[in-house]
């Protein structure tokens, strides 16, 4: 069995029992790409079996913290295992759900969601892709599915040394789906959509907009970066008299409007806008145009801490637009998926667009992933996903009501 040696001083984050090792804390030792090999401190003290990425920033991924513990198959039966019970603790009022969260469930670099009988599994790592029939096969075999599509195409990837895959892995027929969500239904495709096909992660924020649109009686609602019009669906459900939903993506506004035409809603309630969200902000706010709910659930801004500060200036400057569209008393829904974005500093991003809107806010509850797509304790990069829903105050409104509003300060 091969082993890495850590530096003196950094064997102190898998003593935590978190899961990775960077390239910089290695001492010495290596090994061949998704080998099991043994992560020793400074002193030879046994840390963890780990998988091995020779090219990627994070050189080792921890599988276990038992030295008892043996890399087989097994392994991967009991691990799977484990995290499928996991979910059976979890209110999920759909059959579409996480199966796998990576490092949350101790498989890291292994993404599984099941979306009624079609499970997709994103292989990101040396490790998973070493054991990826492996994983597979007992994947099927605990399920009970027979349809396993690969959608290994993220960017992480490429990090990996890796080349993208997608495809059938097991079992073959049509990749539609159309999913049951909180007494709604959404159609996807798990061959074309973004990630492994839906935002699953959203799952309770889609409910909880319904449920304000329901409260509060919505008139106009604006969803931006609707994709296939989640939260559009969420709104109607509420009630709400119109939604314009906007996304740079002609497929995605199809099928947004797909999904309005599946859930028995009238088209004449929406307005669905194939164009660049920032420039649409814009050009409402120069028409006068408001709105007394919105929604801002952009892509990833920032894959890494590394991208930080420019993804920050991107936050900013959607959110700062938003809450000059959004009426006083209105509701903003407002939400980072990039890990290299702490909820701390999306809180001080937001309210940083807040100052310069001029406005201030309630800030009535703190958004995350559904449960299925847990953050554990020892690990907590796992919370990735972060939002604010933000009630307008009228304060600050109020004095700026009379500033004559020009394009240049937009």
């Amino acid at each position: 069995m091969k082993s890495i040696k850590l530096r003196e001083g950094k064997e102190r984050s898998a003593l935590r029992r978190h899961p990775w090792i960077f390239d910089s804390a290695i001492a010495k030792g290596s090994g061949d790409a998704g080998e099991t090999v043994r992560v020793e401190a400074n002193d030879g003290k046994f840390l963890g079996w780990a998988s091995f990425s020779p090219a990627s920033k994070i050189r080792a991924r921890i599988w276990s913290f038992d030295e008892g513990q043996r890399i087989d198959a097994s392994f991967f039966k009991a691990s799977i295992a484990r995290a499928i019970a996991a979910r059976s603790r979890f209110d999920i009022q759909s059959n579409g759900v996480r199966l796998i969260h990576g490092e949350s469930d101790g498989l890291p670099g292994l993404i599984v969601d099941r979306y009624d009988d079609i499970l997709v599994a994103s292989f990101l790592s040396c490790g998973t892709e070493r054991w990826k029939s492996v994983i597979a096969d007992e994947l099927l075999a605990q399920t009970g599915l027979t349809k396993l599509y690969e959608r290994s195409d993220s960017n992480v990837r490429k990090l990996e040394g890796l080349p993208e895959v997608t495809g059938w892995l097991r079992g073959e027929g049509a990749t539609g789906v159309v999913l049951r969500e909180h007494g709604w239904q959404l159609s996807l495709d798990v061959a074309e959509g973004h990630k492994t096909g839906f935002y699953l992660d959203q799952r309770d924020s889609r409910k909880k907009f319904a449920d304000y649109a329901r409260r509060l009686q919505f008139q106009r609602v604006l969803n931006c970066y609707c994709y296939t019009g989640g939260f559009t669906v969420a709104a109607l459900a509420g009630g709400a008299a119109h939604v314009t939903s906007i996304d740079s993506s002609g497929p995605a506004i199809e099928l947004a409007k797909a999904n309005v035409a599946l859930n028995g809603f009238d088209a004449a309630r929406t307005t669905m806008m194939d164009a660049d969200v920032n420039a649409s902000l814009r050009q409402f706010i120069q028409e006068g145009r408001t709105f007394d709910a919105i929604v801002l659930d952009p892509p990833k801004f920032a894959p890494s801490a590394a991208h930080a500060d420019r993804a920050a200036r991107a936050y900013k400057d959607i959110n700062r637009l938003a809450f000059k569209l959004l009426e006083p008393g209105g509701v903003l829904f407002t939400y980072s998926c990039s890990g290299g974005i702490s909820a701390d500093l999306f809180h001080k991003i937001v309210a940083s667009a807040g100052t310069d809107a001029p406005c201030d806010g309630y800030i009535s509850e703190r958004m995350q992933g559904a449960p299925d797509h847990p953050m554990t304790l020892a690990f907590p990069e796992g919370e990735y996903l972060k939002g604010l829903v933000v009630v307008k105050a009228a304060e600050l409104v109020e004095k700026a009501a009379a500033a004559t509003i020009s394009p240049d300060s937009l």
